[in-house]
């Protein structure tokens, strides 16, 4: 059974999306890849108090790793590339082609890139963390703009 929330956060309303309780999907609005609303089930925030608490622990700079179950679905290409993003530490970046090869995957970094931005658990599981092979800020299924905020709030460089 699926339920929904939408919570607060300096980056705009989150959609939180759990089925049978466990975080299945955390989505901005206008997200690129974002499900149809009618997927995410009636609205209850019963099964997201760990997850609003870790969230406003995260925004208020005292959390940079998650520790909440999640219930990641995609092809087993798409989950290897969700694990590998989980090990990205915060306030750091990889490149596409850094996740690539880490997964034994060499030159696969456009097929990396198409994962990370099918993430259905954004800022938990922070594709933010990924960037282009120059450094620069490519893709981002929350926006750009929303990427650089969460690189520079990570770096310390501003704290919204």
């Amino acid at each position: 059974m699926r339920q929904h929330t939408v919570v607060d956060s300096p980056y705009g309303p989150l959609t939180l999306v759990a089925d049978d309780g466990v975080l299945c999907g955390l989505y901005m609005t206008d997200q690129r890849h974002r499900p149809a609303e009618e997927t995410f089930g009636p609205r209850d925030a019963t099964p997201f108090a760990l997850a609003e608490e870790q969230l406003e622990a995260y925004f208020a700079g005292g959390l940079r790793e998650f520790t909440l179950p999640l219930r990641l679905t995609g092809t087993p290409f798409q989950r290897s590339v969700w694990d590998a993003l989980r090990t990205i530490p915060y306030g750091e970046t990889r490149t596409y082609g850094q996740l690539a090869d880490a997964l034994g995957k060499k030159g696969a970094s456009r097929a990396v890139g198409l994962a990370n931005g099918r993430n259905p658990i954004g800022i938990i599981v922070p594709c933010h963390r990924v960037v282009g092979a120059s450094g620069a800020l490519t893709g981002y299924g929350g926006g750009l703009p929303r990427k650089q905020r969460l690189l520079a709030f990570e770096s310390g460089a501003a704290l919204f």
